[in-house]
């Protein structure tokens, strides 16, 4: 889920290094491949909630430095459907081979995206939800413990979350919800950003609808095209053990790290190079 401008942050374990110390290979590795020669694959960034693309700008750098191609358009965080359709109709722009990365609710919306596209070879989940059919946001982050989104599991709004309403203009109301600022550095960062970055993060952030949490997935792409996963041991947000269960399930290439939920963020290396790895298995 994070993001925006030029963070300057000091990054904690392997951040800006390859897949090594404190990385440890979860499932089966990815196999070594060659690049092949000609053009690389696109690489598409999708973005989770209370978050913008900007969040990408860290894996963004490396992987344009390595000569890969890449996007990422926002996404909306209007709800599992719209924003799926959005990023399916966008992805019909792109000519050849593609691997679609999504981080957080940003793996909702490239389960969904993918699916009867075939120019996606392949799906990168960082720290995201890759979920099933009929599975929601809210089924995934309480299947298991340790979600610090909310201490009341009961909650209609998880507790972490601030809701503000707005008229639409069919004259009903809508809801926004904000992650609230005095608990936004701990959930998202796991407190590995500064005091200052955390609160100008919070102050900018990008809403989530309800629906974006609520609305339930609908084909799952993993089921026919290639994933790789970085399950983040020190997540906040969605339980590590849930991570391991949707990148099992996927049959995913996973790796785990010492990494908060906002892995793209604070450990840029990290993720680019579990990009890559996908990357280099596309013919």
């Amino acid at each position: 889920m994070l993001r925006r401008r030029t963070f300057r942050i000091a990054v904690l374990g392997a951040a800006g290094v390859a897949l090594a110390g404190g990385v440890t290979a979860f499932a089966s590795a990815a196999p070594a491949h060659q690049t092949p020669a000609g053009p690389k694959p696109t690489v598409v960034l999708a973005n989770g909630a209370w978050s913008d693309a900007a969040g990408w700008q860290g894996v963004i750098n490396r992987l344009q430095r390595d000569g890969y191609p890449v996007v990422a358009p926002p996404t909306g965080l209007r709800g599992v459907t719209a924003d799926s359709s959005y990023l399916a109709a966008y992805l019909k722009t792109i000519q050849g081979p593609v691997v679609l990365v999504g981080q957080s609710y940003g793996g909702m919306v490239i389960t969904n995206a993918a699916t009867g596209n075939t120019n996606v070879k392949a799906l990168v989940y960082i720290s995201a939800f890759a979920p099933d059919k009929d599975e929601s946001v809210q089924d995934l982050t309480k299947k298991f413990p340790g979600s610090q989104i909310s201490n009341d599991p009961n909650a209609q709004i998880p507790t972490a979350l601030t809701p503000v309403p707005f008229p639409k203009a069919d004259g009903t109301t809508g809801i926004d919800l904000y992650a609230k600022a005095d608990q936004y550095r701990n959930l998202f960062f796991s407190n590995r950003v500064s005091a200052k970055t955390a609160a100008e993060l919070a102050a900018t952030q990008s809403p989530a609808a309800p629906e974006a949490l609520g609305e339930a997935s609908g084909d799952p792409a993993w089921k026919t095209i290639q994933s790789w996963y970085l399950v983040s041991k020190d997540d906040h947000v969605i339980p590590p053990a849930t991570e391991r269960f949707m990148a099992n399930r996927a049959h995913a290439h996973t790796v785990e790290a010492d990494t908060p939920h906002a892995a793209q963020v604070t450990n840029p290396g990290t993720v680019a190079n579990l990009i890559k790895k996908a990357a280099e298995s596309v013919h």
